[in-house]
Order: C-alpha cells, then sequence, then structure tokens
C-alpha cells in the first residue's frame, strides 16, 4: 500500500498549493501548472500501480444492484465533470463542476468497492474533493459565468456520452469489468 499513499500525497500536494498556499503557488508563476501535471500524471500511475498491488482487504461486502448505481453515478460524473469546459446553460448552474464531478467519482465507486485499498484510495479524494469546495467558497464569491454559446449543451451531451464509452472502454481494459 506504500505506492497507493504515495500516489495520494502525490495528488494532494500540488492539487492544494493553490488553496492552502497561495503565496508559494504565486511565486511558482506559470511553473505551477506544469508542475501540477506533471506530479498528476505521476500520482496516478503511483495510484495504479499500488491499488493494483495492494492486498485485498474485505471491509465490507457491497450488494450486487450497487454496480448499476454506480454506471448511473458514473454518467452523471463525467458530465457533471465535463461541465467545467461547457460554455451553454448547463454550466452557469454549478459553481465547481469538476469537484463535484470528482466526488461523484469517488462515492460512486465507494459505493463498490469495499475493500481497504479502494476505500483509502477513493475516501481521500473525496475528502480532498469536499476540503477544496469549502476552502474555495470561503476564499471567494461566485460569479456566475456567462452563457457565451446557446446550443452547444445538445454537443456537450454528445461528449459526455461518448467520454464516458472511453472511459468504460479503458476500464475493461485494464481493471475489473465495470458493468457487474
Amino acid at each position: 500500500m506504500t505506492l497507493l499513499i504515495l500516489g495520494i500525497l502525490l495528488w494532494y500536494i500540488p492539487h492544494s498549493a493553490k488553496t492552502l498556499a497561495p503565496g508559494l503557488h504565486a511565486a511558482m508563476g506559470g511553473k505551477s501548472k506544469m508542475i501540477v501535471a506533471l506530479s498528476t500524471l505521476a500520482s496516478i500511475v503511483l495510484m495504479v500501480i499500488g491499488y493494483r498491488a495492494a492486498p485485498v482487504i474485505d471491509v465490507w461486502s457491497p450488494p450486487a444492484f450497487f454496480t448499476h448505481i454506480n454506471n448511473l453515478l458514473m454518467v452523471v460524473a463525467v458530465a457533471i465533470f465535463s461541465m467545467t469546459s461547457a460554455t451553454g446553460k448547463l454550466r452557469v448552474a454549478m459553481r465547481h463542476p469538476m469537484l463535484i464531478g470528482v466526488k461523484t467519482w469517488a462515492i460512486a465507486h465507494l459505493l463498490v468497492n469495499g475493500d481497504l485499498a479502494s476505500i483509502l484510495l477513493f475516501g481521500s479524494i473525496l475528502a480532498w474533493a469536499v476540503i477544496m469546495v469549502i476552502r474555495t467558497n470561503k476564499a471567494s464569491e461566485w460569479v456566475k459565468p456567462e452563457i457565451t454559446q446557446t446550443g452547444m449543451d445538445v454537443k456537450y451531451i454528445a461528449v459526455t456520452v461518448v467520454t464516458f464509452a472511453v472511459i468504460a472502454g479503458v476500464h475493461m481494459w485494464v481493471g475489473p469489468w465495470p458493468f457487474g
């Protein structure tokens, strides 16, 4: 579980710097985006390797029908996460689409994975997203973005479906079968 924990820590540090250490983040200037991108890639690699290598220590046994709830929540998570770059009417409905998408993703995975490594991985990412929403909300008032392009919501929904299909395909290729 060491690699899994290292991956989680590597995720937390750069993803939290802007909110928890704004002075340090500002001092890095344009380098911060590159550092976050590289550390994100490294953290995901460490988390995947660590998760796959972790011993299976069952904490609870999820019922089989949770798989269907998970899949529905995953479509919702992809849709919400994708709203970050949307420009239509749906985007103005939510302040933190990326973080809410991550929280939905984590909850969906916690529903269907009852082992310790899963609880550690998905629970810690869920905790990070909750902390970031709270910190961001305290730091500033939300100004709703303007709708810059009308009619883009249909395109956004189509992209969501394609993205979910790609994620499911990758999941089938490298990990557990996502459809029960």
